[in-house]
């Protein structure tokens, strides 16, 4: 019964991803648009203003329809009407949730990205991004300050017959001393994401980056991988099997990364966290393999109870978050109870955020100086 209640939760998690505009709007909209940061270079559109409005045109001149769809799945959206010119223009009905959001074109009922926009991996494709700023997106901006690396690893799996991909972040400094060695955090994805997604959409790497130079957290690894997700579907999360991915992880990924990289490999300096379905698949091979790892964080992945964890000597810390917008008063209770039978827990809540990736990034901030403590 809990595991259905649980997948229930997840399904509802990742539905709210497509609710990606501000709880207001407005017709007095100020004409400051500028290109979106995440625009390819030269490309004048997408734009955005400073209320959080997203304003797109594309050439299309010889369409007979043309509509912008925002949101994980590309539900909502916004119809561009033809110009003079043979271009298609169109702004948001309303004010946009800072942050990051997916998007794609629908034209003459084909699905297409946007030419003008960079690419990201979700809702099982490529899709347009956008990025509408956020009033504290300092915390995740690219700075003169010392920047670790982010690298692709290439690692045999056995149980799948294949070789598997990984991005590994080192943090500034890695390798000058020798003999130093670094904790390590796997880091999840998301439904429908890839392991590029924490990284490109996240900004995983520019968030460690800001707070070592801050000395604010530790220096450690990060490890991305594929979480294998993709085989389910919406609907069909009731079968979600663990193990394939939890043998990839614990059996193939870990001891490769503990050969090649300078970790220290006991569980008290192994960590997990992962966002949505990430967190999901988290609670399940934390519960499953409490002896790989010692600190546990679910965003907006659901929550963990007091019976869940059998061993509390084993367990250093459990992080659970959420935006305003999801279920805070869950996350909430279930860290008050955590507390109250004796384990290290913290809550925290994104202000005016749901399901996305602002709540996310926020959410590693929050989590990064609390680890390996």
């Amino acid at each position: 019964m809990k595991k259905k209640l649980f997948l229930k939760l997840v399904l509802l998690f990742i539905l709210a991803g497509d609710m990606c505009f501000a709880q207001t709007t407005s017709k007095n909209i100020i004409e400051d648009f500028k290109p979106s940061e995440l625009n390819q270079p030269g490309k004048e559109y997408p734009q955005v203003n400073s209320q959080g409005y997203a304003r797109f045109r594309v050439d299309v001149p010889g369409a007979d329809s043309v509509r912008v769809s925002l949101g994980l799945g590309g539900r909502g959206g916004t119809k561009l009407e033809k110009m003079e010119d043979g271009s298609w223009m169109g702004t948001t009905e309303g004010a946009m949730d800072e942050g990051f959001h997916y998007y794609h074109l629908t034209i003459d009922g084909g699905m297409f990205n946007d030419p003008g926009a960079m690419n990201f991996f979700g809702s099982l494709r490529w899709e347009s991004g956008i990025e509408i700023p956020a009033h504290d997106r300092n915390f995740f901006a690219l700075k003169d300050v010392p920047h670790g690396k982010v690298e692709q690893i290439l690692f045999p799996s056995e149980s799948t017959k294949t070789i598997r991909r990984a991005f590994v972040y080192t943090p500034p400094g890695y390798g000058i001393n020798q003999s130093e060695r670094y904790p390590v955090l796997y880091l999840q994805h998301g439904w429908g994401e890839d392991e590029t997604a924490w990284a490109n959409q996240g900004h995983a790497n520019l968030i460690m980056d800001n707070l070592i130079a801050e000395g604010k957290s530790k220096s450690f690894i990060i490890v991305m991988t594929y979480g294998m997700t993709n085989e389910t579907k919406i609907g069909g999360l009731k079968s979600f099997d663990i193990t394939p991915f939890q043998t990839v992880l614990v059996d193939e990924l870990i001891p490769y990364i503990d050969a090649n990289f300078k970790t220290l490999d006991e569980p008290e300096s192994r960590a997990m966290a992962g966002l949505s379905m990430g967190g999901f698949e988290t609670r399940l091979i934390t519960l499953n393999k409490p002896e790989v790892f010692s600190y546990y964080a679910l965003l907006s992945g659901g929550v963990y109870v007091p019976d869940d964890i059998k061993d509390k000597s084993t367990v250093k810390l459990i992080f659970e978050s959420c935006g305003s917008r999801e279920n805070p008063e869950r996350v909430n209770n279930s860290v008050k109870s955590l507390k109250d039978a004796g384990i290290n827990a913290v809550s925290y809540v994104s202000e005016n955020t749901g399901h996305e990736f602002l709540t996310w990034r926020r959410s590693l901030k929050e989590l990064a100086p609390k680890l390996f403590k």
